[in-house]
């Protein structure tokens, strides 16, 4: 077997070798990435959500004013011209809000939808069209009042009745997204959304310019929960909510119709997307003419920065960290490093689906077939303690990051730095686990057979269009090699075939390498994690692990942020012992952007607020 320290250092050289070679060339294209949800971020969990004060105001007036620190140097704002942004995946063309799952059609959509509040860069809330909010002593109903003096891009008032007909639609039992989440807590939802009522009680637009969201129990999130991109009813309300998606205003250019200060005009699918100022847009017309979102290879990025040929960089991982040293020394471009609120991880396919029907947003776990292969928790485990997951952090990442010992990264208010249960690398820990349950090599050909002496091969899947995960692969058939587990490695696939094979179960798949951007409101984990949740990639069907989640959230006790960070501790140190996924890394975010570029708002959550005050430097 191969020494460890060499392995290292071929990917460290390989990884340098790729980013020469692509700078010669043409970008290479790749699909799209998860995470990201444009949802997924709408609002933050205040320790003090329930503010006393029932008339309480969450900022002003929508103007964002402390949303984070623009350090730019372009100078005084200018009017005109096009900023170019980079991306490294093509979107799905999945424009609209309800029904998008990418995070590259995420990138375009958050210059053309608005949601009721914003986050700054302490992840404090503030209004956008909301213009105020009073929440009722049990928190069971929040009352919001919305502004009015926005319109549509086609010229229409946005109105209360908008964000009625928004939450109703991921209500109603024709929808085939997957938000349900955002709706399924709302009072008669179960009745509404099987059918058994027309009118859904949980929103009601009580006037022109009010809202009332009303929940079956008191709510720990009432604002986060609220925090819903808000799509039009005039350009959806005659269609049914099932025919939405496939609609051309969901996904044509100039069709689409949102609030925001820019709106998509024109696109050259998989390489650049043309977004142009709203100039009746109601916080003011934008400096900038035209916003160009380009695909292009992470390898090519910073000499493009460099060059001027693009002016931001503001994916989570655009930036690879084997360029920090000489995005560093560019006199030219402004870095800005939060940490990231999301991970990487392996994922094992406990079980799979011989059947894709999703019934209400949710999926029926009786219909799920075990993968015998993993349900050995002590395999799993053995698997954990094989991974060199600290040399990737530092030779994959370039130390840009940390290794995760639970699914909550230090970003989040979840986070237990003394996690109880961690996997730091241990070879003989590995192969005794191994021992312990009966895998052992029985040929004699250097790989363990399964207890019952069968052939154990483990199929391991990943996409392109991330470099340090793409050589993480190879990294981790190398360390489990080391063990004595044999790893088939498939070639990888574009992001939007590998993602499909996730979601759809691919049969041979036994293990795949994914990542998860977090909700910045509230850690709430049962999107990805219950059992049910059409996000739980793994199959992880545990009943201790859904009643831990079910209480972080329950009222009363969930009102007091100590009892939830307790139970997402026990519940962490649950996950971490079962094991569904192995945690991989959480990545410290580099954005870069030029200093030409003005008006950016540097924000660890969003880098899209207040697009309409970016500006080009002539």
């Amino acid at each position: 077997m191969r020494q460890k320290s060499i392995w290292y250092l071929l990917i460290a050289m390989l990884t340098f070798g790729l980013i020469l070679a692509a700078c010669g060339g043409d970008p290479e294209e790749f699909e799209e990435e998860e995470g990201g949800d444009m949802d997924d971020d709408p609002i933050e969990e205040d320790d003090d959500a329930a503010d006393d004060d029932e008339d309480a105001d969450n900022g002003e007036d929508g103007e964002g004013a402390d949303e984070g620190d623009d350090n730019g140097e372009a100078g005084e704002p200018q009017d005109g011209g096009n900023v170019n942004v980079a991306m490294y995946s093509a979107p799905d063309h999945q424009f609209n809000p309800i029904y998008y799952q990418s995070s590259y059609d995420n990138n375009i959509l958050e210059f053309m939808f608005e949601r009721l509040y914003g986050q700054d860069e302490d992840l404090e809330f503030y209004n956008i069209l909301a213009e105020d909010y009073e929440l009722n002593d049990d928190q069971t109903e929040l009352t919001v009042t919305v502004r009015d003096d926005v319109e549509w891009h086609d010229g229409e008032p946005f109105t209360a009745a908008d964000v009625e007909f928004t939450y109703t639609a991921i209500a109603d039992p024709d929808y085939l997204g997957v938000r349900q989440s955002y709706a399924d807590d709302l009072l008669g939802y179960e009745e509404f959304n099987s059918g058994e009522t027309d009118e859904f009680e949980g929103v009601e637009a009580t006037d022109e310019h009010e809202v009332v969201f009303r929940w079956e129990e008191p709510t720990v999130t009432p604002e986060y929960e609220t925090g819903f991109p808000i799509i039009p009813e005039h350009i959806f309300g005659e269609m049914g909510v099932d025919e939405i998606e496939d609609a051309p205003e969901s996904s044509e250019a100039g069709q689409i119709v949102g609030t925001g200060p820019f709106q998509l005009t024109e696109y050259v699918e998989g390489d650049q997307y043309v977004l142009e100022a709203n100039e009746n847009y109601w916080q003011g017309e934008p400096h900038l003419d035209t916003v160009t979102w380009q695909v292009v290879d992470q390898a090519v990025m910073t000499g493009l920065l460099q060059s001027g040929d693009i002016h931001g960089v503001f994916e989570p991982d655009g930036i690879v960290p084997a360029d920090l040293e000489d995005v560093e020394e560019l006199g030219n471009v402004n870095l800005y490093q939060p940490q990231d609120l999301g991970y990487q991880y392996m994922g094992f396919k406990l079980a799979h689906r011989p059947s894709q029907d999703v019934e209400d947003g949710v999926h029926d776990t009786d219909n799920y077939e075990p993968n015998e292969k993993l349900q050995d928790v002590e395999l799993r485990q053995a698997i954990a303690y094989a991974l060199d997951r600290e040399g990737m952090v530092e030779g994959l990442l370039h130390g840009s990051g940390q290794v995760l010992h639970a699914p909550f990264p230090e970003a989040s208010w979840a986070y237990d730095e003394d996690a109880p249960v961690r996997y730091e690398q241990d070879l003989d820990q590995a192969r005794e686990l191994l021992e312990e349950a009966g895998y052992e090599d029985v040929t004699g050909d250097g790989y363990v057979e399964d207890p019952d002496g069968e052939e154990l091969v483990l199929n391991l899947e990943y996409p392109t269009g991330n470099e340090a995960r793409e050589r993480a692969a190879l990294v981790i058939d190398e360390n489990l090699e080391e063990v004595g587990i044999n790893v088939n490695v498939a070639q990888p696939r574009e992001f939007s075939a590998h993602a499909d094979r996730v979601e759809y179960d691919e049969p041979e798949m036994d293990m795949y390498l994914m990542g998860w951007s977090l909700a910045s409101g509230d850690p709430d984990p049962a999107n990805y994690f219950e059992s049910h949740a059409p996000y739980n990639y793994t199959r992880w069907v545990d009943e201790e692990s859904d009643q831990l989640i079910s209480d972080a959230t329950s009222a009363p006790d969930a009102f007091e942020m100590e009892y939830r960070e307790e139970v997402y501790a026990d519940w962490a140190e649950h996950v971490s012992t079962e094991l569904p996924m192995v945690f991989l890394w959480s990545m410290v975010n580099n954005f870069a952007y030029t200093d030409d570029f003005g008006g950016v708002t540097e924000n660890p959550v969003n880098m899209y607020n207040d697009t309409h005050e970016w500006y080009i430097a002539e």
